[in-house]
């Protein structure tokens, strides 16, 4: 490998300095000598930028980008047709290239089940691929290992790149498959809003998965069967007919006893908004793009929500339509996050009570009558008026009380895995809709926050850090997202870090700034956040984003919108 000569305006070739050779002579130099890597070099058909280097053994990864350019990748045209497909590429790629790393000191971002897009990976148009990598630089001490880190860019690298990156060694039924089955999922679930469809689960999808920190599919899982009367058929572009069940807008409600399978075909759908890689089993279920999952969260801060729909007096005479408290109770959690969803554009709420505040799901005729002064609006009243007045649709796992089922559009009943559908017969068990099921769902304010209270820098550095997925560093302060459910990887909490970074809050409420955040990261992809960060970072939804805003202790509300106005 090669230093690039700067001086050059096409592709670099011609010996500079070799890097191998000049990594052996740092061999037993301080380690602070790695400096001298950082740049442009060219090897065989690629091209390295050394990014960043570590100050010393202990610091974070150094940071690689390598780029093979179109006429060296000679990648088949048609497996990155399109934004769809290309990103579906990317993902192959970046798994296979991963795997050729495995025993080096390279890491990169290939993440896991989901077919996210990804900063550790684009592929242009024309078919060139640039991938972003980590390396630990080997060191004894504090000094060089100059032979070893030879072995790693000099050898290890450049194979990768030439057994993962290049046509003529694709795997190209593999790359295919994944292309090809993402490109497949986004046709299902662009189809579900004009079959007034919620989301689809194909026949023959396995739900359950390995384990709770296993996401592969279990191995026996009994594979997914839709019931007649929901049973729909969608067209795609690869597959053509596919057959599922149909989950349609409005209320419905998954019954069933414990462990039958209610809370597993939930979370499916909850991870429908992503795409997922072939042999995942879940790879044909999906679910609109704004479906939000709600959950309670004791002690979490509430930014001047207006609950007043699901919280009407308190005892204090606190004000619910502008309500705020450092440390939220589980009812009055579910009731802002439930608030929080719609204002940053749910269409669909997903609900477990297994995770949900039971005095703000139910309330039976009992409870009514022995407390006829209790200030909390169950959302058992608003979940029909919620779809008639605002068109948002909500899917429930509710197994221990029957009050849904007079307000529910759909029942699904699940036992040992298998899906039954019941309305009729829950209908006849429930009888006639309690009246109050029709009241409307009263407007709520929409929130203005101030740009200077969302600040990441600390002492003048940004400082923008993933702890895990469920836990965020923004600036000096920690936001905890355990309880926001469909983050699924590392990489897009510090993609929701860096795009609450970016959002511009100034002078409009919280949905505009979330749309104009939307429209930038379909225009540029993960660069309209990144913003010169080198982390890994995978495109975040805007309901997470708006989520850890949520959920930062210093944001400031400046102003309530209300009745539509702007």
């Amino acid at each position: 490998m090669t230093r690039h000569d700067r001086s050059r305006t096409s592709r670099p070739h011609g010996a500079v300095t070799d890097l191998a050779a000049r990594l052996r002579e740092l061999d037993g130099a301080g380690y602070g000598a790695y400096k001298q890597l950082a740049g442009p070099w060219t090897g065989d058909g690629f091209d390295l930028d050394v990014r960043a280097v570590q100050s010393d053994p202990f610091a974070p990864p150094s940071r690689l980008r390598v780029t093979v350019p179109a006429a060296e990748a000679r990648l088949p045209a048609a497996l990155h047709d399109g934004p769809v497909r290309a990103r579906a590429l990317g993902g192959h790629l970046v798994r296979v290239l991963r795997r050729e790393l495995e025993g080096t000191p390279l890491r990169v971002d290939a993440g896991g089940q989901e077919v996210l897009h990804r900063s550790a990976i684009r592929v242009d148009p024309d078919g060139t691929v640039t991938v972003e990598l980590a390396v630990s630089l080997p060191g004894r001490g504090r000094r060089i290992a100059g032979r070893a880190a030879a072995e790693v860019l000099g050898r290890d690298l450049p194979r990768a790149v030439d057994a993962a990156l290049r046509g003529d060694r694709l795997d190209t039924a593999a790359a295919t498959a994944l292309v090809e089955t993402v490109e497949d999922a986004c046709a299902l679930r662009d189809a579900l809003p004009g079959r007034g469809l919620v989301a689809f689960v194909a026949d023959g999808a396995v739900l359950p998965r390995a384990s709770g920190v296993d996401d592969h599919p279990l191995p026996d899982g009994v594979p997914f069967a839709a019931p007649a009367a929901l049973r729909v058929t969608l067209d795609t572009p690869n597959r053509g007919p596919v057959t599922g069940m149909g989950v349609p807008e409005g209320v419905t409600v998954i019954a069933g006893g414990g462990y039958h399978g209610k809370s597993t075909l939930l979370r499916a759908l909850e991870s429908g908004v992503y795409d997922h890689v072939p042999g995942d089993g879940r790879e044909l279920v999906v679910t609109r793009t704004d479906a939000v999952s709600v959950r309670a969260e004791d002690e979490r801060c509430v930014h001047r929500v207006d609950v007043h729909a699901f919280v009407t007096d308190l005892p204090s005479r606190r004000a619910t339509d502008d309500f705020s408290t450092a440390s939220a109770s589980g009812s009055t959690s579910q009731a802002a996050a439930t608030i929080e969803a719609l204002e940053a554009g749910a269409g669909v709420l997903l609900i477990d009570e297994d995770t949900a505040a039971t005095n703000v799901m139910i309330r039976d005729d009992r409870m009514r009558a022995l407390v006829p002064a209790e200030p909390l609006v169950p959302f058992v009243d608003r979940v029909r008026p919620l779809h008639r007045g605002h068109g948002v649709s909500t899917v429930l796992v509710m197994g221990g009380s029957g009050d849904y089922l007079d307000r529910a559009d759909t029942v699904l009943l699940l036992q040992d895995y298998a899906v039954s559908e019941v309305t009729a017969r829950a209908r006849e068990i429930a009888g006639h809709a309690d009246e109050t099921a029709d009241t409307a769902f009263p407007p709520f304010a929409r929130r203005e926050f101030d740009p200077a209270s969302v600040d990441p820098s600390v002492r003048g550095r940004r400082k923008v850090t993933a702890r895990g997925r469920g836990r965020l560093t923004f600036g000096g302060d920690d936001v905890d997202l355990s309880a926001v459910a469909q983050l699924v990887d590392p990489s897009q909490t510090t993609g929701v870090g860096l795009a609450l970074a970016a959002l511009e809050l100034s002078g409009v409420p919280l949905a505009r700034a979330l749309d104009r955040l939307e429209d930038e990261l379909d225009r540029h992809g993960t660069a309209a956040i990144t913003r010169g960060s080198l982390a890994d970072v995978a495109a975040p939804r805007r309901h997470e984003v708006a989520a850890a805003l949520n959920r930062l202790r210093p944001a400031r509300v400046t102003q309530l919108h209300r009745n539509g106005q702007s």
